[in-house]
């Protein structure tokens, strides 16, 4: 018998020398079996059992081993891959022992629930290495009202600047609102007062990107800084009823902003008008570009300080009669005649009996559409017949509901073109009304519209309409705080995108075509 040569073997041998003869002299012996030699006995058995068994196992692993070659026997002592968790985590690789890691092929499993991803908002995490523009401060001069890369490129370009000019007739306060009330009397001059400069560094129009959005020119940044941070310089009454008031701004630089006399103006309404600014932003992003520079600002001259609109003055802007607000005149039944005439479509010069106007037929496109998505109602549906109106609104108030049963005979309001440009409309009074519900939209804001503009059109469908209202109206620090910040604002962009989908269904439902309007 040759002796074991390993520790595991030589222990096995001791054992088994000691047990055999052990058990076999005592199922041999004719001694009474004490219960002490029963349970060695019964110990040795089960250990001979455990051997025969490991030798059986060691013996068929060499065999496989010889079957697959020496060149796989070392993937049998890899670890295997550790358990992947459920919530998509997973621990970081081992280490072997040569220094390499192990690279783990796994499929990552969640049972988290899928979120949303949220809108990306231009500006919402300021850049460590981007600097704000430069805006006014106590020390500097009126020059430092706009940033350098703001500075208007040339004075012909900047005199077409679109500034509203006339302000709505009728009352536009709710039932029961107080109405905000100057502190300092009906006409105010400022100059060397506390107010003429700005009490902060910090522009309320922020753009903490390298450029504004696309849709905004840098002649519309300029004048939403210009009215947002712009010192002031005297406050004048406006005689209309809506008790909307003319603040006087000192310009940055003489000729560069169309204003009211030597210095820019800009027409500050009431706090209920809040959703011009709003109007603005959506009317940029459907490439219309016929509305007015519009902020949200909050100035020391009005009672409780609440944020209002601020809209720049225009004073290109066509005189308008006192009773409609329009450089044109027209009712509702010459605006359809003119609807079916085309006018000036292209290139067309339109005969007298067509009964046309000066403005292009196009114009009336883009109207219909902006109207119908904010339910502006004061422009081609002065009597609100289109819809059931409420006690505040201004037919009602004024008893003009009952007028619809003579339609064509009802005069259009707000019509307004600029003097040296009577082919195009200039949106003013954009008061929205996002409480409007699907059961109550005036759809004869369409009526007659056979053609919608594509810009618009296209972005409507593009999904991204949610995306570009966030990014534009961040800008405007004051109004998005005032509508409660983003979750506010996602409840009036979410009234717009039903809307919208609402106008493309009734666009595919009435055969109307989708053209280009770039006249």
């Amino acid at each position: 018998m040759t002796c074991p040569d390993k520790p595991g073997q030589l222990i096995n041998w001791f054992i088994c020398s000691l047990c055999v003869p052990r058990v076999r002299k005592l199922w041999s012996s004719r001694r009474p079996r004490t219960r002490r030699n029963l349970l060695l006995g019964t110990a040795c058995a089960i250990y001979l059992g455990f051997l025969v068994s490991q030798v059986g196992r060691a013996s068929l692993q060499q065999g496989r081993a010889a079957e697959k070659g020496p060149h796989q026997s070392h993937d049998t002592a890899e670890a295997p891959f550790p358990e992947i968790p459920l919530d998509g985590t997973l621990a970081p690789p081992e280490s072997q022992g040569n220094g390499t890691t192990l690279q783990l092929n796994v499929v990552y499993i969640t049972l988290r629930s899928k979120r949303s991803k949220p809108a990306n908002i231009r500006g919402t995490v300021k850049p460590k290495r981007r600097k704000k523009y430069a805006v006014a401060s106590p020390a500097l001069g009126q020059e430092a009202l706009v940033g350098p890369s703001l500075q208007p490129q040339d004075g012909s370009r900047a005199a077409d600047a679109e500034v509203p000019g006339y302000v709505q007739g009728a009352n536009l306060a709710k039932a029961g609102e107080r109405p905000w009330r100057l502190i300092r009397g009906s006409e105010v001059h400022v100059a060397g007062s506390d107010f003429q400069r700005r009490k902060t560094q910090e522009s309320n129009i922020r753009i903490y990107s390298e450029s504004a959005p696309s849709w905004l020119s840098k002649e519309d940044i300029l004048r939403m800084r210009l009215l947002a941070d712009g010192a002031v310089a005297g406050l004048q009454p406006v005689s209309s009823k809506s008790g909307a008031r003319l603040l006087v701004l000192e310009a940055s630089a003489a000729g560069s902003v169309p204003g009211c006399g030597p210095s820019p103006c800009g027409l500050l309404k009431q706090p209920l008008d809040m959703s011009e600014v709003f109007a603005f932003h959506l009317d940029r992003i459907l490439g219309l570009n016929r509305t007015l520079p519009s902020v949200s600002r909050k100035s020391e001259f009005i009672q409780d300080g609440r944020p209002c609109p601020l809209i720049l003055w225009d004073s290109s802007l066509s005189p308008t009669s006192n009773e409609t607000h329009s450089s044109v005149k027209l009712t509702w039944g010459t605006y359809q005649q003119s609807l079916k005439q085309k006018c000036w479509q292209n290139g067309r010069v339109p005969k007298p009996e067509w009964g046309c106007t000066e403005i292009h037929h196009h114009e009336w496109s883009k109207l219909a559409l902006f109207d119908f998505l904010l339910q502006i109602y004061n422009r081609l549906d002065t009597n609100c017949c289109g819809f059931r109106p409420r006690k505040e609104d201004a037919c009602v108030q004024n008893g003009l509901r009952p007028k619809c049963d003579h339609q064509d005979s009802v005069a259009l309001a707000h019509v307004i073109q600029r003097k040296h440009d009577p082919r195009h409309l200039v949106f003013i009074d954009n008061k929205g009304f996002f409480d409007r519900s699907e059961d109550n939209l005036n759809f004869k804001l369409l009526e007659g519209i056979k053609e919608f503009p594509e810009s618009a059109v296209s972005v409507l469908k593009s999904q991204h309409l949610r995306q570009k209202l966030l990014q534009s109206l961040f800008l405007d620090k004051v109004y998005w705080e005032s509508q409660g910040g983003r979750q506010g604002i996602e409840k009036l962009i979410d009234v717009i995108e039903q809307r919208a989908k609402i106008l493309l269904t009734y666009i595919n439902a009435h055969g109307a075509k989708v053209l280009p309007m770039n006249e």
